[in-house]
């Protein structure tokens, strides 16, 4: 499968791997890798450490207050991650773009795609399409990548139970 790692699904990842940290090495590899990312080469502590990392920098952007400090705070991760474009071909995957230089170890790869695929959909879809759900008690991030751009809720359970939650508070009067 062919996937542009910059788009919608590095945004994704970034929510999954924030909503539900890896508890070691081999499951965020492994959890990359059912993403499909290519990860060239084992996991290490170190990558593990340097992914929570670049989670907690990301978590910031995502809770950020207004557009400006969102964009104020994408900046700086993009500046520490990213790289010069380069084109690759890794593993016969075909020919496709790189923000990060070759030989990377995984957590600084995972900092260049969050940063640079968090400022695609941003930029490409609006600043706002990035968010915590709307119910009080979950803290769950989601990527808007609804067509209309009004998704306010992580998952239909959640709108369910505002939905019940709002017509109770109404009849209950």
């Amino acid at each position: 499968m062919h996937l542009n790692p910059y788009g919608a699904d590095a945004v994704n990842l970034a929510a999954s791997l924030a909503n539900r940290r890896p508890a070691s090495a081999a499951e965020l590899a492994d959890r990359c890798r059912a993403a499909g990312l290519a990860v060239d080469g084992p996991a290490t502590t170190a990558d593990l450490r340097r992914t929570a990392a670049a989670l907690d920098a990301w978590e910031e952007v995502v809770d950020a207050a207004d557009d400006e400090e969102r964009a104020e705070l994408l900046n700086r991760i993009l500046a520490a991650a990213a790289a010069y474009p380069r084109m690759t071909n890794h593993a016969g995957s075909g020919w496709h773009l790189h923000y990060r230089d070759a030989g990377q170890p995984l957590g600084d790869v995972l900092q260049a795609l969050f940063a640079v695929g968090t400022a695609l959909h941003l930029s490409g879809r609006g600043m706002h399409r990035l968010r915590r759900c709307d119910v009080a008690e979950c803290t769950t991030i989601f990527a808007d990548t609804s067509r209309t751009g009004r998704q306010r809720y992580c998952s239909q359970r959640c709108a369910n139970r505002d939905a019940v939650r709002r017509h109770r508070a109404r009849t209950a009067r």
